[in-house]
């Protein structure tokens, strides 16, 4: 029996999704893109999904585009309408997925992988994580977000160093340059990741989705406009807010403040 392409763990609320092509560095073939827009779109309708983890099997998180693959049937199989922007369009089925993806690097994320880190809300990298976009070396322009993403996220010169030179960036200088949210060792990598996925329960779930919204549909405008989209938001949230259900929050929050130290 063949080994899935996409591993699917459910616990609890959280979803940990594992590209398992380690033998190709987790390239994402025909196959493996279809998984990931399949499951995410399934997720998206499944209420008991509250937080994913996305993670690589092997050495890798994601080497990009499968290029062995292309070479012998093109951009994508017949009867699809593109790797990219086709049926297969992994950005499109990720960013419509409304609640909080935490990605897990663990190894190698490169061009279209370093794409698919991007596509996720919280980056944790272990410290054999390496980001490189190779786009301008193998002659491909990208088209899953990496060259307008970077940019906003570490700055425009640093983004311009990266993609247009093809270096690899390591993950502890990742770190400094605020792509990723933390580092931390191999094996702590997945129960870091599980215990953000823990705190984010601890969240009101419905309060998780419009935030997670606000924040991304303000990251993608300017400033003032951000400030409208948030406002707009409040003034919905408010309509619906009691005294008492404030009240308990409140008293959610004090005892968390409590014991919590970091």
């Amino acid at each position: 029996m063949t080994e899935s392409v996409l591993h699917i763990e459910k616990n609890d609320g959280v979803v940990l999704l594992t590209l398992n092509r380690p033998h190709a560095m987790n390239a994402l073939s025909h196959e493996l893109r279809e998984a990931i827009v399949h499951t995410f779109s399934e997720l998206q309708t499944d209420d008991t999904t509250r937080v994913v983890i996305l993670t690589g099997a092997g050495k890798a998180f994601c080497a990009g585009m499968d290029l062995k693959e292309l070479s012998m049937t093109g951009l994508a199989p017949k009867g699809s309408q593109g790797a990219v922007r086709g049926d297969d369009d992994i950005l499109r089925a990720i960013t419509a997925f409304d609640r909080p993806i935490i990605g897990a690097i663990n190894g190698f994320a490169i061009t279209g992988g370093f794409e698919l880190a991007l596509a996720c809300d919280i980056l944790v990298a272990s410290t054999e994580a390496r980001f490189a976009d190779t786009h301008g070396r193998v002659g491909a322009m990208p088209g899953w977000g990496l060259s307008q993403k970077l940019s906003r996220t570490i700055g425009v010169y640093r983004a311009k160093e990266l993609s247009l030179t093809g270096n690899f960036l390591s993950a502890e200088k990742a770190e400094s340059w605020g792509l990723v949210n933390r580092v931390v060792a191999p094996n702590e990598l997945l129960p870091t990741c599980r215990t953000l996925a823990n705190d984010i329960l601890s969240s009101l779930p419905d309060m998780v989705r419009r935030l997670k919204r606000v924040i991304d549909d303000g990251y993608a405008t300017t400033l003032a406009q951000g400030m409208e989209v948030e406002y707009d938001a409040w003034r919905e949230q408010v309509k619906q807010a009691t005294p008492e259900a404030i009240a308990t929050r409140r008293e959610s929050l004090q005892q968390r403040g409590r014991v919590q130290r970091s």
